[in-house]
Parts: C-alpha cells; sequence; structure tokens
C-alpha cells in the first residue's frame, strides 16, 4: 500500500522504536514505522497479539495493516517482555487504553501499569531513553500520575536520567495508517527540551521534516488533544442541527447550505455533513472528559455537555419523526450498523441505537453492515437478524434506513430495493442515492436533510411564522 506524502523523503537513518500496546493504533504504527525503514519491537500482555506479529499476521482488523506487516517482517517483531523492548531500542510509544472512569475522565490503569514495567526495564540501562505517551489523557496525568511511576521503578530522575513526552495522534479508526503517516500536524508536550527534541527528530526520520510540529509543556498538549476532538463534535453536532431545519424548510438542503459555509476559511468543510450522530469509542467520552475537565478547573462546561445531550437525543428525535411508520411486525432493514464506514466498531453507534428502539416497539429488524456483522451480533444478543449481503437485508424490508455512508451502499440501485409491488419507504441518513432513488416508482425516498419540494403545499411552517400564526416549538 502506499505510505502516504513522506515517501519520498531519503530515510537513511535506522532507528530503534518500540511499542507498548498492539491494539488499533499500536499496531498500526508498529507497521508504519517498519514501513519507513525502522526497526520495531512491539509490547503487549496479549500472547496472541504478539504471536500473530510474528507470524506475520495482523493482531486487529485495520485498513492495510495485514499487507504491511506481510511487507515489513524483517523489520518488526513482538514480544510480551517490556524489558525485552527497552534494551533493544532508544524511544518507546505507550499506547494502551485509557478507558473513562465513574467521573467521565480516563483512567490511567492500562497506562501506570505499562510505565511500572517501563521503569524496571529503565532501572538497568544506561543510556537515555524517551518514553512517549500516545493515549489520549487529562491535563495534568502525564506529570502527576504517570512520571512518578518512572522514577519510582527506575530510581531514576525525569529531563536528567530519561526523557518523557506526551505527543497523541489525530487518528480515525478505519484509516489509522494513512492518518499517521500523513497527520496535518505533531503535537508534542515535553518533560524537558531534550525530551521534545528527541522525539522531534524521530519523527523526522519517520514522517519527513515537513509535516508541522508544535512543542510545548505536557499539559498544554493533553488539553489540545482532547480539544480538538471536542471542537470536531461541536461542528458535527452543528451541521446536525442544520440538517433537521433544512428537513422543514421547503426546498432546504443541507448539503447545500454546508457546502456555502464550508467556502469560508473561518469554518472549512471537513466534519460539516449532516448526517447521524457521532459515535465510537472516542468523540462521545472525549467530550464528557473535556466537561469534567472543565468543571475541575473552575471553568463553564456547558458547551461540551450540550453538544453531548443533543448528540445522544439525536436517534430519539429521528425515532418520533418515524413512529407513524415504524410499529408493530414492520420489517425495517438498517443498512450499516458500525459508528463509521471502514470500521467493524459498534460502540456508541447511532444505528444500534436506532435498531434497538425499534426491536422495543416490536418491529422485525434485518440489518448488514460489510465489517460489523460480529461485533452486532454480540451487542444485540440476537435479537434482530444480521444478512450476509445488503441486497439480502433489503428483499422483505417494509422500511429502509440507510444509517452510514458506506460506499458499497452507493453502489446499490432502485432494482435492490424493489418490495414486490408494495412501497418501501427508504430514509437516507446521508443523501448517498438521491440520484438512483428519487421519483422512482414504489419507493418513497427521504433525503434526511432535505426539505419537501418548493411549491408543494408543505411546509407551512414558515408562512405561519411570518404571518403570525405560528405555533413555536418549545425545548
Amino acid at each position: 500500500m502506499s505510505t502516504g506524502r513522506a515517501a519520498a523523503w531519503d530515510f537513511s537513518v535506522t532507528r530503534r522504536i518500540s511499542i507498548v500496546g498492539l491494539g488499533k493504533l499500536g499496531a498500526s504504527m508498529a507497521a508504519a514505522i517498519a514501513s519507513r525503514g525502522h526497526d520495531v519491537i512491539g509490547v503487549d500482555v496479549n500472547h496472541r497479539a504478539v504471536d500473530a506479529v510474528n507470524a506475520g499476521r495482523a493482531p486487529v482488523h485495520e485498513t492495510g495493516l495485514q499487507a504491511l506487516i506481510e511487507e515489513n517482517r524483517a523489520r518488526l517483531r513482538a514480544t510480551t517482555s517490556h524489558e525485552d523492548a527497552i534494551v533493544n531500542s532508544d524511544l518507546t510509544f505507550v499506547i494502551v487504553p485509557t478507558p473513562s472512569d465513574e467521573r467521565g475522565a480516563f483512567s490511567l490503569q492500562y497506562a501506570a501499569y505499562a510505565f511500572r514495567e517501563i521503569g524496571k526495564a529503565l532501572a538497568a540501562k544506561t543510556s537515555r531513553h524517551t518514553i512517549v505517551l500516545t493515549s489520549t489523557v487529562l491535563p495534568g496525568a502525564t506529570r502527576h500520575g504517570l512520571l512518578p511511576v518512572l522514577e519510582q521503578h527506575s530510581r531514576k530522575k525525569g529531563g536528567r536520567d530519561f526523557g518523557l513526552c506526551y505527543s497523541p495522534e489525530f487518528i480515525a479508526l478505519g484509516s489509522v495508517i494513512r492518518d499517521f503517516l500523513n497527520p496535518d500536524f505533531l503535537l508534542i508536550g515535553e518533560l524537558d527540551a531534550e525530551s521534545g527534541a528527541s522525539l522531534a527528530a524521530c519523527y523526522a526520520d519517520v514522517l519527513g521534516p515537513s509535516v508541522p510540529i508544535r512543542r510545548m509543556t505536557l499539559e498544554n498538549a493533553e488539553l489540545a488533544k482532547i480539544s480538538v476532538n471536542a471542537f470536531v463534535t461541536m461542528k458535527i453536532t452543528f451541521a446536525n442541527m442544520l440538517t433537521e431545519m433544512c428537513a422543514a424548510i421547503p426546498g432546504g438542503d443541507v448539503d447545500v447550505v454546508s457546502d456555502a459555509l464550508g467556502l469560508d476559511s473561518r469554518i472549512g468543510r471537513k466534519y460539516l455533513t449532516g448526517g447521524l450522530g457521532f459515535g465510537g469509542p472516542c468523540f462521545p467520552r472525549d467530550n464528557v472528559a473535556l466537561g469534567f475537565m472543565a468543571n475541575a478547573l473552575g471553568a463553564r462546561a456547558d458547551l461540551p455537555a450540550m453538544t453531548d445531550s443533543l448528540n445522544r437525543s439525536l436517534a430519539d428525535r429521528i425515532l418520533q419523526q418515524l413512529h407513524p411508520r415504524i410499529g408493530r411486525d414492520v420489517t425495517v432493514a438498517v443498512l450499516g450498523l458500525a459508528y463509521k464506514p471502514a470500521s467493524h466498531v459498534t460502540e456508541e453507534s447511532q444505528a444500534m441505537m436506532m435498531v434497538k428502539a425499534f426491536l422495543d416497539r416490536g418491529a422485525r429488524v434485518l440489518a448488514y453492515d460489510p465489517l460489523a456483522r460480529e461485533s452486532a451480533n454480540v451487542e444485540l444478543g440476537g435479537r434482530a437478524l444480521i444478512m450476509d449481503t445488503a441486497c439480502d437485508c433489503l428483499r422483505d424490508a417494509d422500511v429502509v434506513l440507510i444509517a452510514t455512508p458506506d460506499p458499497e451502499f452507493k453502489q446499490l440501485s432502485a432494482r435492490d430495493f424493489s418490495a414486490d409491488g408494495r412501497t418501501v419507504l427508504v430514509v437516507d441518513f446521508w443523501r448517498i442515492l438521491s440520484a438512483k432513488l428519487a421519483d422512482v416508482p414504489g419507493i418513497e425516498y427521504m433525503a434526511y436533510g432535505r426539505g419537501p419540494a418548493a411549491g408543494s403545499g408543505a411546509g407551512d411552517v414558515l408562512k405561519q411564522l411570518w404571518d403570525g400564526t405560528a405555533i413555536h416549538h418549545g425545548r
């Protein structure tokens, strides 16, 4: 696979790098760094992940990972021994889970264990080693939660005897390798200048010298990371508000509005496509965590709290709109179960929320997702029928919901939605099939985010708003 824009750079220096944690990000980073000619040792407490990497197999599913591991086996190995990895490398990335705790903050349980083992290995090492935390944490976690663990178990002083940085990655599941190798910028929080310089030099040898780098304190970097995700979710939520508004305006079209907004350099078009709400393992929890941090610092947390609240209520608002059409004994087909295309993750998926609500109302639910079949089946406990193909899913449907803009769904034709003389309602939350399904006999096509046709007599709300007869909807 292509390794991105930095591939033309002459990577003449071979570095020795270790990565603690062989999950989606860690395994992908390990393979990507090895693809740039560096020697990489992966560390994980999971023997299966270690054995998979050493056998040339991807330990997790991620786009392009299997091919990259196969291509770079000579420079990539894995071990369960932190000591082995530390002794045989000069810089270590730590990429372990930091799950949400009961406060809405991030737990350091797994990171502290990794730092303890790294500290023990550092105790016997004479050369300077740099440790880089990549997992998402809140301000103060690296300096006050994890640095003491390293110092206690290594019996050494951070900044003097070893380097320490916080440097998160800005990646999305399904495109981890591409995103890692082609970052918009690199964020380095440093315990001291030598630590930051060591990591910056390593990044230059892995990604090339042209990627912008911002070096700062550990705490500023920790806040910057969590703020990026929170800002993106705020933008998504704004786009979804526009989607609901456009759906009620005669001739309204959220894509037309968003395209215009995106031309403003202060706004931009990314993450401004209205549809279903955000989900997954990062965005929802990061918003909650930013709110927790704001409260802890005595700042107002209204903005992240409202973003989270609006996002969590979106599925219910859509269900209320569809309620008259979806009741007991109606067969509903849902295309897309993961929280986004090219992912098997169903955590916090808006589609899964709707599937559960339909099942609770007595509807018969058929569903299909190119990657998320297994995880969806486990979460739903067999209550819905997860089909093998999109066409199997559509065959008996009375109502179809296109929940993700997966490329596979864009290839469907009007013929795939035929219902043996019945009229089938198709709700397209991403408007990906409007050119194929609009005005097709037997298909009632609803492009979510587009209002009734102008002049159709629908949408009296605007007329009422200005002739004084409007009924205002409180929230």
